[in-house]
């Protein structure tokens, strides 16, 4: 999508502190960090939300979403400690960028409920 900025970072064409990166996924750090380990994993191909998730996204896709947060936990020493994944979905779940993106938060505790 043309005005989507995680779009035009996965092209390129905004800067950010990349972290990880495969063909079909990226991962960068929050610019405003909630937590001290704070990062979006995002896919490279445009999807609005977990609720836009086609049947073969499911089968390939999240897969390598989820072997890219098991790296990044390990990368960011957050394994032992413990650590959150969020996917916020639609207005009223949070989502504030319609791109499917999962936040890795991590390096302090954790509150529940979460907001």
């Amino acid at each position: 999508m043309d005005d989507c900025i995680f779009c035009k970072i996965a092209q390129k064409e905004l800067s950010s502190e990349v972290v990880y990166e495969t063909n079909e996924v990226i991962a960068f750090r929050d610019v405003a960090p909630v937590a001290p380990t704070h990062i979006l994993l995002i896919p490279k191909k445009h999807i609005q939300s977990l609720s836009q998730l086609e049947k073969n996204d499911r089968a390939d896709l999240m897969p390598k979403m989820y072997d890219a947060i098991d790296e990044l936990v390990k990368k960011e020493g957050l394994n032992e400690k413990g650590y959150r994944v969020v996917s916020n979905t639609g207005k009223e779940g949070g989502q504030t960028v319609n791109h499917l993106h999962f936040h890795l938060l991590g390096g302090r505790s954790m509150q529940w409920p979460p907001g």
